[in-house]
């Protein structure tokens, strides 16, 4: 399973990288997340952290049940490229591999990419499957894009930027 999903705000990309590799205070910006927090810090925006989100399932615009999602990656946010790498070690997304990658455009715009990458849980003979058709973009690219959503308007607040 491979998912990008991606945005562009109106920001400076220090902001946004701010923001993206910021993820403890994602929860006080972000109201789908539940938790973010370090079991074990290697530096700032590197080590274990573990990550806790809602998927909400709606029928038109009624809000029906909320999904509670779970998962432990190793995390290492690299400031001078501007990326976030995560692997994930704990959860159904086990072995899952994340890319931000957030790139100055030019005129004070900002791209915002993450990229999902994923075998699958070890479900043989249909985990991949089940990665391609529901895991991935019912709970993967649902929440990422609901993120990215929040990180474009946090960094669009701090730049200033009117709506």
């Amino acid at each position: 399973m491979r998912r990008v999903d991606e945005a562009v705000a109106a920001a400076p990309a220090g902001v946004c990288f701010e923001i993206a590799s910021d993820v403890e205070g994602w929860p006080e910006i972000l109201p789908h997340y539940r938790w973010v927090r370090f079991r074990k810090r290697h530096g700032p925006g590197r080590g274990l952290v573990e990550m806790a989100a809602w998927r909400p399932f709606r029928l038109l615009r009624w809000p029906l049940f909320r999904w509670p999602t779970w998962w432990v990656s190793e995390m290492e946010s690299n400031a001078s490229d501007r990326t976030v790498r995560y692997r994930h070690i704990e959860g159904i997304t086990e072995g899952m591999d994340v890319l931000w990658e957030i790139r100055a455009e030019g005129n004070g715009h900002t791209r915002l990419r993450i990229v999902h990458d994923w075998e699958g849980p070890r479900w043989p003979p249909v985990g991949g499957l089940v990665a391609d058709m529901v895991i991935g973009p019912g709970f993967v690219s649902h929440i990422a894009r609901r993120t990215l959503a929040g990180v474009v308007r946090e960094a669009e607040a701090r730049a200033g930027v009117v709506r």
